[in-house]
């Protein structure tokens, strides 16, 4: 597996491949002070050709997306931890990274280059789109639609059958009881609006 990023989610996947006995092959970061990540060293991409399994290892949702844009990899590989409880009739996709003691539940759909942080609740029929950031300790309840982009922040209930839109941000401990549109910030208990993010 190679890794592009060497932030501070970069070590988590890295944690979880070693625990699932994946071999590191590179890290890649633009930012040439990083030079070393743990025992590994750490190299400027150089438009390389990766033979092999690629993750973006870095947590911000649009720079994921961008890179993946840029890059057009053929192969991008997974990293879910051990300790993570998944679903046999749930589907994971590519890019995804998926932490310790998170719950994945049955016909729930993970998409592309998501993260579904430690101890978070994906509940039943719940459907996220690409690029989605699921932080720590979330619980989205059952039937829950999450759109492309979206950063739901730590601690926040989602109840069931929300749809909550693309590239929205949800503050940390909030309860959503409603609909969210698209590029919107909402926070609180009730969660409610208080900005519209800038358009993607």
């Amino acid at each position: 597996m190679h890794l592009y990023g060497a932030s501070g989610h970069c070590k988590v996947i890295i944690d979880i491949l070693k625990k699932n006995k994946i071999k590191i092959e590179s890290i890649f970061d633009d930012n040439e002070s990083i030079n070393k990540i743990f025992e590994f060293s750490v190299v400027k991409f150089n438009n390389q050709n990766i033979s092999g399994e690629l993750l973006i290892s870095i947590g911000n949702n649009a720079v994921r997306k961008q890179l993946v844009n840029e890059l057009k990899h053929k192969s991008y590989g997974k990293a879910i931890d051990p300790k993570a409880i998944i679903s046999s009739n749930s589907t994971i996709k590519e890019g995804t990274v998926v932490m310790a003691n998170a719950i994945i539940n049955t016909s729930a759909e993970v998409g592309k280059h998501c993260i579904v942080n430690s101890a978070a609740v994906v509940e039943h029929d719940c459907k996220l789109d690409n690029f989605v950031h699921v932080s720590p300790s979330v619980t989205i309840c059952g039937g829950v639609q999450i759109g492309e982009g979206t950063h739901i922040g730590a601690g926040t209930t989602i109840i069931p059958n929300i749809k909550i839109g693309k590239w929205c941000t949800i503050g940390a401990g909030s309860v959503v009881i409603k609909d969210v549109s698209d590029g919107v910030t909402v926070v609180g208990n009730p969660a409610k609006e208080i900005k519209i993010n800038s358009e993607k």
